[in-house]
């Protein structure tokens, strides 16, 4: 269950090696939470990921999970939920992929979308499902602020991820009352690092910064959290803007 502040005692991450996903358990652990679960595709990476987290006190567990395997979602998940109550879902799978390539391949295009977007959904459903057939709990969904508005640089992405964040508000509109609480995560462009003594470039962000917002947005049930805060207004300004301004745009 979670503690006095709201914090999960359990988590689940899906998308196990993501550095947002991570940073968010790392900092997760330093509170209250003991129990995570990191589901990925079976990988170095991985087993690496939760050994870290082991060395920070966590029971770290790892399970063999894989976004465009939908068929599977159900019984991957449904394990995890079978060794006890998770009080936090984190749903952080996702690629970029590459906007010049992908134009010309279409199947690459479509890995994106399935990917981000319909491997999601299922994944959301079936967790949120869990999460309301034992009371409560929190689901939270990494989605960006390039599904604000798609932009010509990447909007095989951008569009995966409107289609995510629009999926995400619904899913917290229908959930709505059942003890299950949906949280949409919109960060900035995320660098992984920033190198001791540079300033961190206008509206981009880190894992560290994004999960100290989702720790907070936990506090206050908040359902949906920009990183950083100024994106809020920026991109209400974008998403008003005329196409024909949008289009000359150095974004």
């Amino acid at each position: 269950m979670k503690d006095a502040f709201g914090l999960p005692q359990s988590l689940l991450v899906l998308g196990g090696t993501s550095e947002i996903a991570l940073a968010t358990a790392r900092r997760l652990i330093g509170r209250r939470t003991r129990t995570v679960w990191l589901a990925g595709r079976p990988c170095a990476a991985l087993e690496q990921a939760a050994e870290s987290l082991r060395a920070l006190g966590a029971d770290a567990r790892t399970v063999a999970f894989d976004a465009l395997d939908p068929e599977s979602h159900e019984t991957v998940l449904g394990k995890v939920f079978t060794e006890g109550d998770i009080d936090l879902v984190l749903l952080a799978f996702g690629i970029h992929g590459d906007q010049a390539h992908d134009e010309r391949d279409p199947v690459r295009a479509v890995r994106v979308a399935q990917t981000n977007y319909t491997g999601a959904v299922s994944a959301g459903l079936v967790a949120a499902r869990a999460l309301q057939t034992q009371g409560h709990g929190s689901l939270v969904v990494l989605s960006s602020v390039a599904g604000e508005r798609a932009r010509r640089a990447d909007f095989i992405y951008g569009s995966s991820k409107a289609g995510l964040d629009a999926f995400a508000q619904g899913l917290g509109d229908a959930l709505h009352g059942t003890g299950v609480h949906v949280m949409v995560v919109r960060p900035g462009a995320v660098r992984a690092r920033v190198p001791a003594g540079r300033r961190q470039a206008a509206l981009t962000t880190t894992p560290d910064a994004v999960a100290a917002a989702i720790e907070l947005g936990l506090r206050r049930r908040s359902e949906a959290v920009w990183v950083p805060g100024a994106l809020r207004l920026v991109m209400s300004a974008l998403r008003h803007a005329p196409r024909s301004v949008f289009r000359r745009l150095p974004i």
